[in-house]
């Protein structure tokens, strides 16, 4: 048995997939103090024997929530000397341009926990001064007597990207003095250059790593002794997963692998029915996430942020909105009706969960319109109280002028219009037209909203995935092993250096592969090499992907080809006539398939109409509308209806027909005269 567990804000999804192809899926509260207990809780509910798993994939949010709720370790940062206010002055830019009272980032360490190096390389590698490494343990000795709280050591030296002997010369002496501490090098973590992203990275990773280690050994342990012996891996933001001991200097890359595994399930199970090209839109519990898929591969970011601190790992690049089911609905001083960013969360949870919630949410507003029934919500195993969610709409309705079924009905209008604009941001705003997509809902709230923000982006085409609700955790079982290398190294594209450009190509694509194959991923490496590419004179560079070309194939003529259609792409010129260009950085992806694809087939035994329904929905009444299970493959359903499939309900909103294909999804299209409206 193959088994996913995703702990999300509100659930945590469990998908279990047998040998013999059986479907097992589990949706519990999440207990966000706790995350693994959610994690045993799901796997408890699904009565899962842990001696039959053979492959168990984890992803949590346990690292985002160290960040955003600072609770990671705190950590003591070398640096070289000189440099120690690095992470306070970080970059000019302002985020709130109007805000009289903006105030940058605060960092996750204080500045009397700076260290500094007496050291210093330049940045072609050699050295200006010598490493005094005594003089640099000495003062982290006075620094861990005067206050013993430290629980990791970060370092990162100037222009350690180049030259990391200095860097690892210090790690090994204070591994070896200080044996209680976590280590976390700069070398190991970002070999980029951008000192201040540089440092804000290797901080944050080592804020994290021993939440990390200890969160895992913990869950880990509890797996052991109740009988697993299988192999547990833990899903990385960049839409792959890595044993639990490689996160052992890998725990930044666990940032946002929730969302990161729903795009992975959405691809897979997308291109099953001929789809490469989809926008997936995942709205859970506290925010909705949307990613732009294309020819089957979703984009990927060199950086990211958090909090507002940079992050330089490579992530799904994914645009998030806080527009979910338990995003709280509220009335600005101006009298407009809003919809988060807050979120009622897993505790206490919207109203209408019974555990005390007192202010509306989006979910609270789907059971009053009746969009969601309360006798059949997650399947009927949870029950809903339709009248605690009617009187904390009350309140609003009353503001605005409104019954409840009207202001709960508006509030979802502006959860659409939120999560239209999230879409549009990757897509429109970056030169991609949404109605050459199809729309791929998913998340316990996702199939719900789907016709509607369809087609207000113009998209005709929406392609609903079986159990859409636990997507995210079927997502941790589809994904492969990845892990990533970069380098900054800088060099002209010119045949002359062909030769040096090749060369490192081959050796980052060395080092990502070594890297899997000493975590025993001993399956088919696959590679997928890119550059970080910039016409000389430019601040800014631009990713080029070479996809699985192999080093000896990468002319310099090839590569500037590949370069100038990049760029074209993103800024609608090319410099023709030979300017010169150079590359900034390579990039390697390393993979490791984990093994037989799992299958989401879903149940698609039930087949008749069960039942029927009255919701109100885009300020019209439906009375009698279908209510069914999700249809077997091939009978039609036409709106307006609600399809229940145990992890979601989906609307079929008015002028939408489709059917489940031969892959198990169910594909919705608007009627033409729909369309042409």
């Amino acid at each position: 048995m193959r088994v996913g567990v995703e702990v999300g804000g509100t659930f945590t999804d469990l998908v279990a997939i047998g040998d013999d192809g059986r479907l097992l899926v589990t949706k519990v509260p999440s207990t966000p103090a706790r995350p693994d207990e959610g994690a045993l809780n799901a796997i408890d509910s699904a009565g899962i024997d842990l001696a039959r798993v053979d492959d168990l994939v984890h992803g949590s949010t346990v690292a985002t929530n160290a960040i955003l709720e600072r609770k990671g370790a705190r950590v003591l940062m070398v640096v070289t000397e000189g440099t120690r206010d690095i992470l306070f002055i970080q970059r000019h830019n302002r985020r709130q341009i109007y805000d009289l009272f903006y105030r940058k980032p605060e960092p996750v360490v204080r500045r009397r926990d700076v260290v500094e190096a007496p050291e210093r390389i330049d940045a072609t590698g050699a050295v200006v001064d010598a490493l005094d490494v005594e003089t640099t343990l000495t003062r982290i000795a006075e620094r861990l007597d005067a206050e013993d709280d430290y629980g990791a050591v970060a370092i990162c030296l100037l222009n350690a990207y180049v030259e990391p002997a200095h860097e690892q010369a210090v790690a090994d002496a204070v591994r070896k003095r200080f044996q209680n501490l976590k280590v976390t090098v700069s070398s190991d973590v970002c070999r980029e250059f951008r000192e201040y992203e540089r440092a804000s990275t290797t901080a944050l990773a080592a804020y994290v790593q021993p939440v990390i280690d200890a969160y895992l050994g913990r869950f880990g342990a509890e797996l052991t002794r109740r009988g697993h012996t299988g192999r547990f891996s833990v899903m990385q933001s960049n839409g792959g997963r890595l044993p639990a001991a490689g996160m052992a200097r890998s725990a930044i890359t666990a940032l946002f692998s929730g969302p990161a595994a729903g795009v992975v399930g959405a691809t897979r199970q997308a291109v099953r029915s001929g789809f490469g090209n989809i926008i997936t839109f995942d709205m859970g519990g506290t925010s909705t996430d949307v990613c732009l898929v294309q020819d089957g591969q979703p984009d990927l970011s060199a950086a990211t942020e958090i909090d507002g601190l940079p992050v330089k790992t490579p992530v799904i690049d994914i645009a998030t909105v806080g527009a979910g089911g338990g995003s709280l609905v509220w009335i600005d001083d101006g009298g407009l009706l809003r919809v988060g960013p807050e979120s009622a969360g897993a505790d206490p949870g919207p109203a209408c969960y019974g555990r005390g919630g007192q202010r509306p949410t989006i979910t609270d507003c789907h059971l009053v319109r009746g969009t969601i029934r309360a006798e059949t919500f997650l399947g009927g195993s949870m029950q809903l109280d339709r009248a605690a969610a009617k009187a904390v709409i009350a309140p609003v309705a009353d503001q605005l002028g409104l019954s409840p079924v009207e202001a709960a009905d508006a509030a979802i209008r502006v959860a659409e219009a939120n999560i239209v604009r999230a879409i549009q941001r990757i897509s429109t705003e970056r030169g991609h037209d949404p109605r050459d997509f199809a729309l791929l809902p998913f998340g316990g709230a996702g199939p719900m909203l789907a016709c509607r923000v369809a087609e207000d982006l113009g998209i005709n085409t929406v392609l609903v995935p079986p159990a859409a609700g636990v997507l995210s955790a079927y997502g941790l079982l589809a994904s492969d092993f990845v892990h990533f290398e970069s380098r900054t190294h800088q060099v002209r594209l010119e045949d002359g250096n062909a030769a040096e450009i090749r060369g490192v190509i081959a050796e980052v694509g060395a080092a990502a592969a070594a890297h899997l194959r000493d975590l025993g991923l001993d399956g088919d490496v696959g590679l997928k090499l890119g550059l970080d590419m910039r016409y000389v004179g430019q601040a800014f560079e631009i990713p080029v992907d070479l996809g699985d070309r192999a080093p000896a194939d990468l002319a310099p003529a090839t590569i500037r080809d590949l370069f100038e259609a990049a760029h074209h792409r993103v800024f609608e010129f090319d410099k023709a006539g030979g300017s010169a260009i150079e590359i900034v950085a390579f990039r390697a992806g390393a993979s490791v398939p984990p093994g037989v694809q799992p299958d989401l087939s879903g149940d698609a035994a039930v087949t008749e109409i069960a039942d029927h329904t009255d919701f109100h929905e885009h300020g019209a009444q439906h009375t009698g509308a279908p209510c069914t299970t999700r249809p077997g493959q091939g009978v039609p359903v036409t709106g307006p209806a609600l399809v229940e499939d145990g992890t979601s309900t989906i609307l079929v909103a008015d002028g939408w027909r489709g059917a489940v294909d031969a892959a198990h999804n169910l594909i919705l299209r608007r009627d033409e005269e729909k369309q042409n409206a």
